[in-house]
């Protein structure tokens, strides 16, 4: 007899479902996928702001005299280096080098942090950091006591300084401080998953369903609408940003997924550090990179496209990593905070057809020799990294955002 383990609700179930959100399940979540509609929520955000339910994310602290020492072991990055007030993106990888997932760390005080893993790992990232010995520090999972609110897009600002207690104005990206929000106490953290400006919201849980409606309520002039996990995909891939099960995984590296920026080799030993070391010296036989589909035939994750094999070697079929139809036609990029040309695109009604029905191009990722081959039917081109004041991301700060990223256009064949 099999036992079916019950889908978990976050505290805003009731108002999504009184919202006419479509609800699905999300790794054992029951989540809105959409309210209106995918096209119109990914444009509010670009040209307003959008309003999202992540409480299933999870949480972790580690606190302790050797809470510090036990990260820089445990993450690639360099958490020695993080201020407290700061988040930075990082990863959990194997010995091999591989991401068992990707993260943020917060530096919340001298000797306490707090991770925050993606929802359908969260089990199994508690299991492998609790795996790993942490002398002079505890590790707490946080998950069921906190509540998450992103609200993203250019009036996020603006709405979120209309019900806080303080400037939100003043954190400079991934940077974070303790205050209020509608007079309800929250970590206020000036981070996303969207491409945009923005703010993720740690509250405690039944305080997440008053703040979501007066959010909801303060935003209207500016138009706020309340976003999907749909959207959020769409936003996240035109932004670049990786999503764990897609673009990274146990197969790939952050040298080969282009995430090379959150190694630190030189701060000292870590889990996967002599893996990366070898492939910094002898360089990579494959890397992730973004491209876009033209042409009638839609792509899908998982599909087999070609390229031209290096050096006259024949075609070559590769997987891709990920796809969507998004409403835009700006460029994704290989990597977070390269889409160079999304700003020359950042109109109302951008991807429209001359009837006003979405008019969706493919963004897609994939891994392909590291070699300079071409894929076939299409060219490649340099895309300058956008301002990192321009919008939070993990490499804001880092000289490493200012490197450029191959964007591949492809035509399918139908």
């Amino acid at each position: 007899m099999t036992t079916t383990t019950p889908l978990r609700r976050t505290p805003l179930y009731d108002l999504h479902v009184a919202a006419g959100a479509k609800i699905v399940d999300f790794a054992g979540w029951q989540m809105p996928v959409q309210y209106a509609g995918l096209i119109e929520e990914h444009r509010a955000v670009r040209t307003a702001a959008g309003l999202f339910d992540v409480c299933h994310m999870g949480e972790v602290r580690v606190a302790g005299p050797g809470a510090e020492a036990f990260l820089q072991r445990l993450t690639p990055n360099d958490v020695a280096k993080l201020a407290i007030g700061r988040a930075h993106y990082s990863a959990l990888l194997t010995p091999e080098g591989t991401f068992i997932d990707d993260l943020l760390v917060y530096r919340l005080g001298a000797a306490e942090f707090m991770l925050v893993v993606n929802a359908a790992n969260a089990a199994g990232d508690l299991a492998w950091i609790l795996a790993q010995p942490h002398p002079d520090c505890e590790v707490t999972d946080l998950s069921d006591e906190t509540a998450l609110l992103a609200i993203q897009g250019p009036r996020a600002l603006a709405i979120v300084a209309s019900l806080a207690a303080s400037d939100p104005g003043a954190l400079k990206a991934y940077g974070f401080a303790h205050g209020e929000v509608a007079g309800v106490p929250a970590l206020i953290s000036r981070t996303g998953y969207t491409g945009e400006d923005g703010f993720e919201l740690y509250v405690a849980p039944a305080a997440a369903p008053g703040l979501w409606e007066r959010l909801m309520a303060a935003g209207k002039e500016h138009g706020l609408v309340p976003a999907g996990l749909g959207a959020r995909d769409t936003l996240r891939l035109e932004a670049g940003m990786a999503l764990y099960g897609h673009e990274i995984d146990r197969t790939i590296t952050p040298f080969e997924a282009g995430l090379d920026w959150v190694v630190k080799l030189d701060k000292g030993e870590f889990l996967g550090r002599e893996t990366l070391q070898r492939q910094k010296a002898e360089g990579i036989s494959r890397r992730l990179v973004g491209f876009e589909v033209s042409g009638r035939g839609i792509a899908r994750q998982g599909h087999l496209f070609r390229h031209d094999g290096a050096g006259g070697g024949g075609d070559e079929r590769h997987l891709l990593a990920d796809a969507r139809a998004r409403p835009r036609d700006g460029l994704p990029a290989g990597r977070a905070g390269d889409s160079g040309d999304r700003d020359r695109d950042r109109r109302p009604g951008a991807g429209a057809t001359r009837s006003g029905s979405a008019a969706p191009v493919l963004s897609a990722r994939a891994l392909i020799p590291a070699t300079g081959a071409r894929i076939r039917g299409a060219r490649t081109r340099r895309v300058p990294s956008r301002d990192p004041g321009r919008r939070p991301h993990p490499e804001q700060g880092d000289p490493a955002c200012t490197r450029k990223s191959t964007v591949t256009r492809a035509t399918t064949s139908g």
